[in-house]
């Protein structure tokens, strides 16, 4: 009988915590674990928490616009520039730029869907 009872707690623990997580693929991972060490010093770049600098959006927040723009992602590469004085300029690699931006696409879907 304790296998069974393992088995129905198992299965109830499946259930209550399977819509809980959000696999993230590894170009995602990799995105994210980005811009947790270049960014979130000032950004909230999780799906949840407050930005630390008062005047940083969080990454959630950011609008389509800003994301599906077709330049973004170049932007990041070429330098994203800012009118803010304390945010420090950031060179991305294509690969990093692209990992970078399906985070933040990934992050804003999770946000509208909630």
């Amino acid at each position: 009988m304790p296998d069974v009872n393992r088995l129905w707690l198992l299965v109830l623990m499946m259930v209550a915590f399977g819509g809980v997580a959000h696999a993230l693929d590894a170009e995602q991972r990799h995105g994210k674990a980005l811009l947790e060490r270049l960014c979130a010093r000032c950004h909230a770049v999780g799906a949840t928490g407050r930005s630390p600098h008062p005047q940083a959006p969080p990454f959630r927040s950011f609008g389509e616009t800003k994301l599906y723009d077709e330049d973004f992602g170049q932007r990041l590469q070429d330098g994203l520039f800012t009118i803010h004085p304390d945010m420090p300029t950031f060179h991305f690699s294509r690969d990093d730029a692209a990992a970078a931006l399906n985070y933040l696409k990934d992050l804003r879907e999770r946000a509208k869907s909630k």
